[in-house]
């Protein structure tokens, strides 16, 4: 597929187009269909189908191992984060309301907080799996 120019061209232009809607999914989540989960895939997307087109090495350079190591531990130290700082804040685990200075503020604050994290970790998880299956032939 590294030979198909057209190829090539098509995902430069519809890569960008995927990552953005993936953005909008993930801060469209609170209002609309969406969240962390969908937007993790649909970002994750984006850079399989780059490794796709342009091979798993580009894309095994464009966001290394340990890159995607750190993403991962960062998204579920995120989501945990959340239900400890409610914790420590004298509520239950992911009890939102004391997270801002009115309830319905803290929903959304802990809302956004947690489904970043999940959206982050998916992403991140998806891209592994790819490469663990599309790159087990690679030297």
């Amino acid at each position: 597929m590294n030979d198909n120019p057209v190829l090539r061209i098509v995902a430069k232009i519809i890569i960008p187009m995927i990552l953005i809607f993936g953005l909008y999914v993930q801060f469209h989540g609170d209002f609309g269909p969406g969240g962390g989960f969908q937007a993790g895939v649909i970002f994750a997307t984006g850079f399989i189908l780059y490794g796709l087109v342009f091979g798993t090495d580009a894309l095994r350079s464009a966001i290394p191992a340990p890159i995607l190591r750190i993403v991962i531990a960062g998204g579920l130290l995120l989501y945990v984060g959340v239900g400890v700082a409610t914790l420590l804040m004298g509520s239950d685990f992911l009890a939102y309301n004391v997270l801002g200075s009115t309830p319905s503020g803290g929903q959304h604050l802990g809302i956004f907080l947690v489904e970043l994290g999940v959206g982050v970790t998916v992403s991140a998880v998806m891209i592994t799996v790819f490469l663990g299956f599309a790159g087990r032939n690679d030297p």
